[in-house]
């Protein structure tokens, strides 16, 4: 598909997902040969009539440069006359042809003439496709499991602040994702041995019949040697519990039935002791001042962004994958800094709330990165969320159609 049709897809993604009805379409792309029966069939089964747009969206960026023009050929005969029109005024240049009257019997289908580089991605037929990131199944109900420990009163002799906003970040942590389908627990003020013992018992749970799994910690934090994910959350007993043993409870050597399926930690905790004082920016990029500029570190709602490290995708070899595969860890702030910036959680449960229908766990992470920072410019000390992004596919989270 020729980049300039691919940008008008992508710039009315959110109408597409919104609106389109995928099942009138059906007959009339396999009939024109923009699609097969096998990539039908793939994207009947991706889940909601939300979650086949968005498939069938984009699988249609992969096609021919026919693909396009038919596509809006099939919206016109279908009847979703709107969106061929807003499609349309962003490619002026495309044409619709009259429909020519079409035999009772169906002629073979014939695959679009694909470009070169098109050829190199195209799917080959009857396997799982490798021509595009695909997105992860996320339609089973409930879509999974989600561990909430939430550490707000610290034991006096550990020299810890009680995190006494860290109670509003909870309520709304578990309202959003029982609103995304999962089956939330929230456990309270855990010493080490029992966060430990929590995430043992999460890893010992059947997750044959899930698609994904949520860790939060909500606790004071520090820095701790690593090899792959820094930083560690303590106990209400001043114990700490390193993040990368945190995701190891999880991951497809101790978790078997999570193999393959989407993991991810959202750590809001102070990740250590450097200040950030940030850089000058010009006029026109710098935000509006905002209040609460030396709020205490920690008990501040949590944000996240993306600063991906992505593993390829094969998913017929999920028996081999690496052992990090699968698993997101989101901070609320940059490893070695204090959390610090009023009000990240709540931009955080605002997007998932407004965009979860259309965009992406990682395109939202970044939204919310973007509005942690510009928040924080204004005062002494800065404040930017960070993840370390091991999924191997989109993860779309369950939305209501």
């Amino acid at each position: 598909m020729e980049e300039r049709h691919k940008r008008v897809l992508q710039s009315n993604r959110s109408n597409l997902v919104r609106d389109l009805d995928p099942s009138k379409l059906y007959d009339g792309l396999l009939e024109k040969g923009v699609f097969t029966q096998d990539m039908i069939d793939e994207i009947r089964s991706s889940g909601t009539r939300r979650d086949q747009a968005r498939q069938l969206v984009r699988d249609l960026e992969t096609r021919g440069s026919r693909a396009f023009p038919l596509f809006l050929q099939c919206l016109t005969e279908t009847g979703q006359h709107s969106l061929a029109e807003i499609l349309q005024s962003g490619a002026p240049s495309v044409h619709l042809q009259p429909v020519a009257p079409t035999q009772v019997v169906r002629p073979a289908v014939q695959p679009l003439p694909l470009s070169p580089e098109e050829s190199m991605r195209s799917r080959p037929q009857g396997r799982v496709r490798r021509d595009s990131i695909q997105s992860y199944k996320m339609d089973a109900s409930p879509c999974g499991h989600c561990l909430i420990i939430n550490n707000v009163e610290f034991e006096p002799e550990c020299e810890l602040n009680n995190r006494s906003g860290s109670n509003i970040d909870c309520d709304k942590l578990e309202r959003r994702f029982k609103a995304l389908n999962f089956t939330v627990e929230v456990k309270t003020n855990l010493k080490q041995r029992q966060i430990k013992h929590a995430l043992s018992a999460l890893s010992k749970k059947d997750h044959s019949q899930c698609d994904c799994c949520v860790v939060i910690m909500l606790s004071h934090g520090t820095e701790v040697s690593h090899n792959r994910f820094p930083g560690a959350v303590y106990g209400v007993d001043g114990q700490h519990v390193p993040v990368q043993h945190i995701t190891n409870y999880l991951n497809g050597q101790h978790c078997p039935s999570l193999q393959g399926k989407p993991k991810l930690f959202f750590i809001q905790a102070c990740g250590g002791g450097e200040r950030d004082t940030g850089f000058e920016v010009s006029p026109d990029e710098a935000p509006p001042s905002i209040r609460g500029e030396d709020d205490q570190t920690d008990a501040i709602p949590m944000s996240s962004s993306s600063d991906s490290l992505s593993m390829s995708d094969e998913p017929d070899a999920r028996a081999t994958l690496p052992t990090p595969s699968d698993i997101l860890v989101s901070y609320s702030t940059f490893p070695g800094t204090p959390s610090r910036a009023p009000g990240t959680w709540r931009h955080w449960t605002v997007f998932l709330r407004k965009n979860a229908p259309t965009d992406d766990l990682v395109t939202m992470l970044m939204m919310v990165n973007n509005e942690v920072s510009q928040n924080s410019a204004k005062g002494l000390y800065k404040q930017m969320p960070g993840s370390f992004n091991f999924l191997r596919k989109l993860l779309y989270f369950q939305s209501q159609t």
